[in-house]
């Protein structure tokens, strides 16, 4: 079992946004790598999101990116210190943007429902949201400090960039951040791979296919993650292990800080009444009014003890030399009832829209994003937790379990009043900034098990398997962000590596739109 830490997130939004500016520049330019991830108004039409073609699937999200807006943006720059034993530790700061389009845009009821039932505020967003304009750039944000030349400080870092299920996350920051998007698909990932030189890293793509977890949304793969690591500090022995330091932070800043707890999970022992959906997906049609259980560790500690029983089947089955259960390629087909258990999460459950006919259908993991993203969850998304940051002194973490030491918790009505929510609301809190932190979570921790099996990080690529991959709902193959020698860049986009790093450097790019 994982003891409980808190995670500080510094708010930013248009008050304080210049006051935090040199903070954000400095944590940015010093990170190691940087987690990011979004909140969204809407995602449009949740079934062509999810077409088979992915050049189709790509002008659908477009379209979205081009008629929506980013509601809140959150990123957790995580720094490797050095000289810290043999295990790997980072000194981490959150921060959690609340925006604002400037112009005209589309909010989805669904969104905004989700949101709201997740703690959004809507009236601290339009009363207090940074502003910022999408498409092309404006002579207004060619100076000053603005969203989009934050985003041109991210470019600048060349730091490697982490996201969770991050195509969507990808559209739309190019969009409302950074240049009017191009219409083909070749051509955005040929930029990309130009604005990201260190590399894209996705986690639910390392989730799926390098640490081969369960389920790989985003709540379930962080507490999944965090668990392992405390059972591999527990147990002693060789190899590496995650650690984590934040800042401690003095006023002013402190005013600004709010303190996300991530409580140590417990499960009793017995039949567990997990809702199914959510147990393989992260998200549930029903929501916060479904009866059945959506907490985390519940499912976690559940996959946990069906793996030691099929680990012993199968060790008497092979002395007997019979073979039992269903095919495996019958099994994710099989019909589920509501009132069941959680099935065996040894073979991968199918997409949402293998269980559910009609409208349901179209939802699987875009809305784990509408973090409202349909992500795991996107205000439009998966379940996630919330925002947090940086500045100051740095505090080790006490109980070695891969966090550090809680600062103020909750009184205990406080307390009881959280672990309500908790059972009842997708994955609790949806916040953009502790949903960054979660996905660098994931990062760190798979980077730390690369060098644990023998294979050291090189500063090219801290993954080097899910470098530039990004993960594909429904496919088997993941994106590549890659050049190819029949894509050209978008005119667009050499005229902002112009802004960006210079003429020197977009004289060398080749080919234009």
């Amino acid at each position: 079992m994982t003891s409980s830490m808190v995670v500080p997130v510094i708010d930013v939004q248009n008050d304080n946004f210049k006051e935090l500016w040199p903070a954000m520049v400095l944590a940015i330019k010093t990170a190691s790598f940087i987690a990011l991830d979004t909140e969204l108004s809407g995602l449009g039409n949740r079934k062509a999101l999810l077409a088979e073609c992915i050049e189709d699937r790509y002008k659908a999200i477009c379209n979205a990116a081009r008629t929506r807006s980013i509601l809140s943006l959150g990123f957790a720059c995580y720094k490797k210190l050095e000289n810290k034993d043999d295990d790997d530790t980072y000194l981490v700061q959150v921060y959690n943007l609340t925006l604002l389009c400037s112009e005209e845009y589309v909010i989805e009821p669904q969104s905004v429902q989700f949101l709201v039932q997740h703690g959004f505020d809507f009236n601290k967003q339009y009363a207090e949201g940074v502003p910022y304009l999408r498409g092309n750039d404006r002579r207004v944000d060619a100076h000053g400090m603005n969203m989009r030349m934050l985003f041109v400080e991210l470019l600048r870092a060349r730091k490697p960039l982490v996201l969770h299920n991050g195509l969507i996350d990808m559209v739309f920051l190019y969009q409302c951040f950074y240049a009017q998007l191009p219409d083909k698909l070749g051509t955005f990932t040929a930029d990309l791979s130009q604005m990201f030189p260190a590399g894209i890293y996705d986690t639910k793509y390392a989730t799926e296919y390098e640490l081969r977890f369960a389920a790989s949304y985003l709540e379930y793969a962080y507490k999944k993650c965090k668990l392992d690591n405390s059972k591999s500090i527990e147990a002693g022995g060789g190899g590496r292990h995650l650690f984590l330091e934040f800042c401690k932070y003095s006023a002013p800043l402190s005013n600004y800080v709010d303190y996300r707890p991530c409580l140590a999970g417990f499960s009793p022992d017995g039949l567990l009444n997990v809702c199914q959906r959510f147990s393989a997906f992260g998200w549930c049609p029903n929501g916060s009014q479904c009866p059945l259980s959506h907490d985390t560790d519940l499912i976690i500690q559940h996959d946990e003890k069906e793996k030691k029983k099929k680990r012993k089947r199968k060790r008497k089955n092979s002395s007997q030399g019979k073979v039992e259960g269903a095919p495996m390629s019958k099994q994710p087909h099989m019909e589920l009832k509501q009132d069941q258990v959680i099935p065996d999460k040894d073979t991968k459950p199918p997409p949402l829209t293998e269980l559910v006919d009609g409208a349901q259908a179209q939802m699987p993991e875009s809305d784990e994003k509408m973090k409202t993203k349909v992500e795991e969850g996107n205000g439009v998304r998966e379940p996630q937790a919330v925002s947090a940051d940086e500045e100051m002194k740095t505090d080790k973490e006490v109980e070695r379990n891969g966090v550090s030491e809680p600062q103020p918790l909750a009184t205990p009505d406080a307390e009881k009043k959280e672990e309500s929510k908790r059972k009842k609301l997708e994955g609790g809190t949806h916040r953009a900034g502790f949903d960054a932190f979660m996905t660098g979570y994931i990062f760190s921790y798979a980077a730390t098990l690369t060098e644990r099996v023998g294979k050291p990080l090189s500063s090219e690529s801290w993954l080097p398997e899910c470098m530039n991959k990004v993960y594909l709902s429904g496919k088997s193959v993941p994106m590549h962000i890659v050049k190819s020698t029949f894509s050209k860049s978008f005119k667009a986009h050499l005229h902002k590596m112009d802004v960006v790093w210079g003429k020197d450097v977009v004289s060398k790019v080749e080919g234009t739109v």
